[in-house]
Parts: structure tokens; C-alpha cells; sequence
């Protein structure tokens, strides 16, 4: 029984050493190469020129806007326009009840010639005295009184000359006029209505809309930027045929026609820190009306040596930097914190943190880190397998 044991356990250790050693031998036949570095696609800086735009939100506002308000009071007669429609200059939009200023054109008139009858009369005597007291027929103040009335008489044909005109002014504004041409909105009152002199309320609007105004804000902040970066000249002024202003209207279709940028406010408004800039549209058809959203597209300068990366080449760390990886001149990935200034397309303009010639990492940025060594060859040669997707 113990011959017995003492040959199992020998058995068993003799299996448990021949197994060991094939598997010693297995693992050493099977055993991996060392892995090669990482290969990422990679593109070179370099710099570009790039017109520098800004997108912003706006209103359309009207190039002329007049109240039409009634210079007299009495009773609307007619209205003699549609509205909505288009007026021009002088065209005749209320016809007021003439009648009581046609009756003070009468009264005036008939005044003046009653002043001016006597003046005649005055002016006779006033040459006969003139004569007699040559001959010391009449007293010097005999004479002195006809001179006084005579010129008492050119007084009041002067005051009735004036009283007519007036009368004669008060009865033109009778018509209501159109004071400029454009589109003419609802009207406030119908035939019937009284209307009067010094009323608040105007009887319609009228409103010139080609061409037409565009008021966009833009922060203090941002226009000092523009102003450091020209006098640096890092961007270069667009110059005058290139300050145009592009419109997309609320639905996203773009209006057909270009602007030009007219004017910056000088004032900052104290709430918001903006200032408004205006830009000015022809609107031939009208598409454009007073107080529609809109959102512009100010070409401001030119960056004659703009870096433009991808935006999806940029990450941003805990700290909220912008951060992209390049090959380093070792071969090993190195990080680097951008300085961003705003989105052109699906690009980022790169202020600082990179120069022209690096060697940026667009393709593989998920398998890599800073320190490890990389095999970098054109982003568009890179295989999308190493691309981490």
C-alpha cells in the first residue's frame, strides 16, 4: 500500500513538471513584438489672409418717417389715398371743410382794399399839404397830422397785406399734404371726423423705405479690440469697397442686395455697454419693412496672416483653456493653450499658441498624450483606424 502512494506522487510530479515546461515553451513562441509609436494625421500651420466678419442681430427702421398732422381745425371732408399704399411729395392725403377759412380769405381781402382805398386818399392830401405849406398856406402841424395819417394808412395796408396771407395760408392747409414721398400706413380718422390744429395724435404715417436703414449693436469691448488690432496691424482695414454689410433675414433666406456701413454711434449706451451701428439697404421691392428681425454680416478688416485650425482639433482643459496638440521637433505630442478670438465656418482664428510650421494633430487624438512619441504623416494620408474612430 505505501509502494503504492510513493509511485502516484512521483507520477504526479513528474505530469506537473512536463506540463510546466511546454508551458514555459508555449508562452515564449507566442510572446508579442514591442508596439511601434502611435501614427497620427497631422496638418502644418500656416498662415492665410482672412476678411474678419461679425454676425449680428439688428432692425430694419425706415430712411424717412413723417407724422401727417393738420395744421387748422375743422371737419375731414375726404380722404384721398389708400392706404398702404405709395404717395409722393405734395400729394393731397385730407381734404379739411374750407368753407369758414375761404369766408376769412373774403374778409381779408375785402379789409385790405378798404385800407387801401384810404391810403390813396391820404396820399393825395398828403401831397397838397405838401404844396401849401411851400407858400406858408397852411400850419407846419397841419401838414405834420396829414403825414401821420398818411403813413398811419400805409400801416394798415401792410396788417391787412399780412391778415390776407395768412387767411390765404390757413386756406391751402385745408389740403392736407403729403410732407415726403414713401408708404403710407392706416389712417387715425374717416370722413366726419374734427380734427384740430394742435392734436397729438397723427391722421397717418408716411414712411420712405427705399432706401432703408438696418441698427445693429455692437459691445464697447469688441470695437476697442478692432481699433488695437488695426492701429497694431495685425488686421488691416477692408478699406471703403469692402465695408459691406450682408442681411439674412428671420425665415434664414439672404436678402439679395449688399449694404454699406454708414456710421457707429458716438455714444455707449451706459446700460449695455453697446453702440449701435447703422447700415443703410436699397429696397427696391420693398421686401424689407421698418422694424423686422434681421441678423448682418459686417466685413470689418483683413488679417493678412491669419491661423485657421479645425474646431474639432481643440479641446479645453479644466481651466477652460483652449488647448491642441502638435508634434514636437523629438517626435513626442506637446500640448499647446491657444488663444481664440471668434469662428470662421468650422474654424477657429488663432490669436496665439501656435506658429507658422507646426505640426498640428487633427487625426488620432484620442490614443495620444503629452510626452508620447508619435508617427505623424498628412492628415489625409492618416488610416481612419488610427484616427481613434
Amino acid at each position: 500500500m505505501q509502494i503504492n502512494k510513493t509511485i502516484v506522487l512521483r507520477t504526479s510530479l513528474t505530469v506537473l513538471a512536463v506540463s510546466l515546461a511546454l508551458s514555459g515553451c508555449g508562452d515564449h513562441g507566442t510572446q508579442a513584438p514591442p508596439a511601434g509609436p502611435a501614427v497620427v494625421g497631422v496638418l502644418a500651420v500656416a498662415p492665410q489672409r482672412v476678411a474678419l466678419d461679425t454676425e449680428l442681430s439688428g432692425r430694419t427702421s425706415a430712411f424717412t418717417v413723417a407724422d401727417v398732422r393738420p395744421q387748422v381745425s375743422g371737419i375731414i371732408l375726404k380722404r384721398q389715398f389708400t392706404e398702404g399704399s405709395d404717395v409722393k411729395a405734395g400729394q393731397t392725403l385730407y381734404q379739411i371743410d374750407p368753407a369758414t377759412y375761404k369766408a376769412s380769405v373774403d374778409s381779408a381781402a375785402a379789409a385790405l382794399a378798404k385800407a387801401e382805398a384810404t391810403l390813396a386818399t391820404d396820399n393825395l392830401k398828403s401831397e397838397r399839404y405838401k404844396q401849401l405849406i411851400g407858400i406858408n398856406a397852411v400850419g407846419q402841424q397841419d401838414y405834420d397830422d396829414v403825414v401821420a395819417t398818411q403813413k398811419a394808412a400805409q400801416a394798415d395796408v401792410a396788417s391787412n397785406r399780412a391778415s390776407l396771407e395768412t387767411a390765404r395760408i390757413n386756406l391751402n392747409y385745408t389740403r392736407v399734404l403729403s410732407p415726403v414721398s414713401g408708404r403710407i400706413g392706416k389712417s387715425t380718422v374717416t370722413p366726419g371726423a374734427l380734427v384740430t390744429a394742435d392734436q397729438t395724435t397723427a391722421l397717418a404715417t408716411v414712411q420712405q423705405l427705399d432706401p432703408i436703414y438696418v441698427d445693429v449693436t455692437r459691445s464697447n469691448g469688441e470695437l476697442l479690440q478692432l481699433k488695437h488690432d488695426l492701429a497694431s496691424g495685425l488686421i488691416k482695414s477692408a478699406g471703403a469697397d469692402q465695408a459691406r454689410v450682408k442681411l439674412t433675414l428671420e425665415d434664414g433666406s439672404v436678402y439679395p442686395l449688399e449694404g454699406k456701413l454708414q456710421f457707429s454711434d458716438v455714444t455707449v449706451d451706459q446700460s449695455t455697454g453697446a453702440i449701435t451701428l447703422r447700415a443703410i439697404f436699397p429696397n427696391p421691392k420693398h421686401d424689407l419693412l421698418p422694424g423686422m428681425y434681421v441678423r448682418a454680416r459686417l466685413v470689418e478688416g483683413v488679417n493678412e496672416k491669419a491661423i485657421l485650425v479645425p474646431q474639432d482639433s481643440v479641446t479645453h482643459d479644466s481651466k477652460g483653456n483652449a488647448v491642441a496638440m502638435v508634434v514636437g521637433a523629438d517626435g513626442k505630442v506637446a500640448a499647446r493653450i491657444l488663444k481664440i478670438t471668434h469662428a470662421i465656418g468650422n474654424q477657429w482664428l488663432v490669436d496665439a499658441g501656435l506658429n507658422p510650421g507646426d505640426q498640428l494633430i487633427v487625426d488620432g487624438l484620442q490614443k495620444i498624450r503629452p510626452g508620447m512619441p508619435v508617427k505623424a504623416v498628412p492628415a489625409a494620408a492618416a488610416n481612419p483606424a488610427d484616427s481613434g474612430e
